[in-house]
């Protein structure tokens, strides 16, 4: 796609995320598709605005197709937030935890055998857990089959990434690779070095060894772990968006209050979507484009179906 095109397609996106969102009372049986005429459509990303965020993440992933579409019954479901940072929700640092416990709950519906929930944090775990929010969250629904696991480092295992350009092998947590379905719940941030910290990002939470090695190349690493480590769903909590400063901020003034949530099966478009509410294209975050030029997944604009929440 050459440019002229492309900023004519994300003008188009752009005013038609605008338009959508300020549309509260499109109906529900007729939700606005936005997608050029005759162009394939890959894949398809639901997204919402609304203060409340148990229903609009509900709202969001039925418009995916529901979680009965991605959890089994029995199945083992791994949630994975951002939960990296000593920081509270309204920090946006951080996955908000009414949107993690809302997907364990819907995890749970489906008939999720066990949820695990879980991160490599930046700092001291203990500390991060609780003042995201996230823990107090999870312990409050009070479940057997539900946990918010601190990071065991026995259970890295190390595994070849045959399809890495970059990385050929890392240590990665087993339970994300072993599980049946995996949900990645990145916090929508800026961040210094990626760019934005969306869903690819995310991932490197699962990641064991010297994660400071991953920032060289740091975009291409990226794309490599998502050949071996594919969500099933991504859910991006863009309710609070850390415009400056990321990723771990510290100051109100940097914060959006945005209450905006996205989900797609497809990864990059997620991230792709994500990405132009930062007033950014997805060509412009080095992790999207890799990812998109190894084939796992797609930024094009005319190839993506956006549904919104009426």
């Amino acid at each position: 796609m050459d440019r002229r095109r492309f900023l004519h397609d994300a003008a188009f996106w752009s005013l038609s995320w605008s338009l959508a969102l300020q549309w509260p009372f499109l109906s529900a049986a007729n939700p606005p598709a936005h997608a050029a005429p005759g162009n394939l459509i890959l894949a398809k990303v639901g997204m919402g605005k609304g203060k409340d965020y148990p229903r609009l993440v509900r709202q969001v992933v039925t418009l995916v197709g529901g979680m009965h579409a991605f959890v089994k019954p029995g199945a083992r479901v791994v949630i994975k937030p951002n939960i990296g940072f000593d920081r509270p929700p309204e920090m946006a640092a951080t996955t908000h935890p009414l949107v993690v416990r809302t997907l364990a709950e819907m995890a749970l519906e489906a008939g999720a055998g066990q949820v695990r929930i879980f991160d490599r944090t930046c700092y001291e775990a203990r500390r991060c857990y609780q003042n995201s929010g996230i823990l107090p969250a999870i312990k409050a629904m009070d479940h057997s089959k539900v946990r918010c696991d601190y990071i065991d480092r026995r259970k890295f295992v190390t595994i070849n990434i045959p399809q890495g350009r970059n990385i050929k092998s890392w240590d990665i947590y087993r339970d994300a690779l072993e599980a049946d379905c995996y949900i990645n719940v990145p916090v929508a941030k800026q961040h210094g070095l990626a760019g934005l910290s969306l869903g690819l990002k995310n991932s490197m939470g699962v990641l064991g060894g010297n994660r400071g090695h991953w920032h060289r190349q740091l975009e291409q690493n990226l794309a490599d772990l998502a050949t071996v480590l594919r969500p099933t769903l991504t859910v991006i909590d863009a309710t609070r968006m850390l415009l400056r400063n990321g990723p771990q901020g510290g100051n109100l003034r940097d914060v959006k209050i945005n209450d905006t949530i996205l989900a797609s099966s497809d990864p990059v478009a997620a991230d792709a979507l994500a990405t132009m509410l930062f007033n950014r294209t997805p060509a412009e975050i080095g992790s999207t484009a890799a990812a998109a030029k190894m084939s796992l997944g797609t930024m094009e604009l005319n190839r993506i179906q956006s549904v919104v929440v009426p």
